[in-house]
């Protein structure tokens, strides 16, 4: 069963495809799963943070992945209404359960995952059941690795990025390593890498180029492992030291923004919503370096900000706030 808020004929829409969750937050910092007196329950999966992203940046960008039809799919649901995500591409699933993720904050901000997904809705989507005609709109088609882990949700993904393709969209790929949902590193590294040549932007962080390349070092011949000439752009992008770019003309290094994280949650997906957002309205951007750099300035100023709140919804900024938060640094 599909929503019904559909999108007219749009220019620059990023289109999301992928996981929905609820993140179960210990209320407490700093402690096992076990010890946590409390949890706040918060929306996530990275790809719907990204679409969210795009339009809490006064962009347009829809959401195409299946939810339970319980109570926590249908809250999922309305977040992305409220946030004017397009829904259109929103399927329910009356016999699984929306999927949750118990996460771990550890004194420095970063996190550890325990998931409950056996099967969840996300992972039952048909290719069937996708929104085509949504999909063939996008400007952008984003998406990350968790829907290639099994299958129905697999051959969806593919066929999503065939449709986007056909119909001339840039493809955006941002892998997002969950090792605990796959079933080995092994298979994970094997099917992150089976599309890798089909996108044109790929973001990676520190951590995933470690995992992918098997060289705990972000320097550009490590990085370059990860090239393909069929790229556009290739980011690295390094906690909270920047991130690193890479096209067919130039490279280089955009140093970040010092802040005191507090949770590290959706930082990245801010990242790729602000990067996405700028770049969906000129793809010029990919060809000059000056405005590439423009962008991922902005770009390590939304994920930084996102650092300094909890939950990664929540936590995403506005244009208005971005804009005032470079003004100060």
């Amino acid at each position: 069963m599909a929503l019904g808020n559909g999108a007219n004929r749009e220019e620059g829409m990023v289109v999301s495809f992928g996981e929905m969750l609820i993140d179960f937050v210990p209320t407490e910092s700093g402690v096992s799963l076990a010890e946590a007196p409390g949890f706040l329950k918060a929306p996530g999966g990275a790809p719907a943070n990204v679409a969210i992203a795009v339009t809490r940046l006064g962009g347009r960008s829809a959401f195409v992945g299946k939810l339970g039809d319980d109570e926590f799919g249908r809250m999922l649901a309305s977040i992305l209404h409220d946030n004017g995500v397009v829904d259109s591409g929103i399927v329910f699933d009356s016999a699984a359960r929306t999927a949750l993720a118990f996460v771990t904050l550890r004194a420095d901000g970063e996190r550890e995952f325990m998931f409950y997904r056996n099967p969840s809705a996300d992972m039952l989507l048909t290719e069937a059941e996708l929104n085509r005609d949504l999909i063939s709109r996008a400007a952008i088609f984003h998406y990350g690795s968790i829907s290639l882990i099994t299958e129905p949700c697999r051959s969806a993904h593919l066929r999503a990025m065939e449709i986007a393709k056909e119909a001339g969209a840039l493809l955006s790929y941002d892998p997002n390593l969950r090792l605990p949902l796959w079933p080995s590193p092994e298979e994970a590294r094997t099917q992150i890498m089976s599309i890798w040549d089909l996108a044109d932007i790929v973001k990676v962080s520190d951590v995933e180029l470690e995992f992918l390349t098997g060289e705990s070092s972000v320097e550009d011949e490590v990085a370059m492992k990860l090239w393909r000439p069929t790229l556009k752009l290739l980011l690295v992008t390094i906690g909270e030291k920047g991130c690193k770019y890479y096209t067919k003309e130039f490279r280089g290094m955009v140093e970040s923004i010092r802040v005191k994280p507090v949770d590290t949650t959706g930082a990245g997906d801010a990242f790729v919503g602000a990067m996405l957002r700028r770049i969906v309205n000129d793809q010029s951007a990919l060809q000059d370096e000056k405005k590439l750099r423009e962008i991922l300035r902005f770009s390590n100023a939304c994920g930084a900000i996102t650092t300094t709140k909890k939950g990664a919804i929540p936590a995403l900024p506005n244009e208005a706030e971005v804009l005032e938060f470079l003004k100060r640094v």
